[in-house]
Order: C-alpha cells, then structure tokens, then sequence
C-alpha cells in the first residue's frame, strides 16, 4: 500500500510513480492500493498525480486502487472522466463477492 501525503504535488510525482513501479514489481501483484484520505482538497494537482500514478501502473502491467477518498475527489476524478476502483468495490465485470445466482425448479431457460 502506498499512503500518498497530504501535500503531494508536482515535486513529489517522479518519486511516487517510481513507488507504484517498484511496488508492483517487487510484489508481484496486479494492483497497488493508494490511499488517498490525507490528500487535501481535491484540485486539479491531485487529479494529475493520480492519472500519473494510473498510467505508471498500466505501462508496469497493473493498476492502482484508491482507499479512502472523500466523495469530492471522488466528483472531481468522475467530472475529469477518469475512472478508478475504489477499495472494496469489486472490478468491472467481476461479480460481488457472497453472491450467487440461484435458479428454481421450473424456471425456464433465459
């Protein structure tokens, strides 16, 4: 997990992006969970950072997924047309985790 700082900027992006690089090869794993619940006010600083740190984790082969981000920047993320998984969302396409469908005798065929 990658706990981004309430005052990242522009002077922090190289180090942070080398972060979720080194992260995501060092673990091996597909996704990188940056939490984002210090950050301050959403602007558009935080948007760029965090379409850096997206497009760093594509170009490694993985993805990053916010923890903890206030329904502003959550706004702000979906006015700018980017689109990120939030912690304890389930991915695209992937079904809730506990459910099952169930289907009854009789029931025809969809």
């Amino acid at each position: 997990m990658l706990v981004l700082p309430a005052t990242a900027g522009r002077d922090e992006v190289p180090v942070l992006c080398a972060a979720v690089r080194a992260a995501l090869e060092r673990t091996g794993a597909r996704t990188v969970v940056c939490d984002v619940g210090a950050l301050g006010p959403p602007g558009l600083t935080q948007v760029d950072l965090l379409a850096r740190l997206e497009l760093t984790a594509r170009r490694a082969g993985g993805r990053i997924r916010l923890r903890a981000p206030a329904p502003a920047l959550r706004a702000l993320l979906a006015l700018a047309g980017l689109r990120f998984q939030m912690e304890g969302q389930t991915e695209e396409r992937e079904p809730a985790r506990g459910v099952e469908e169930a289907v009854e005798t009789g029931d025809p065929a969809p």
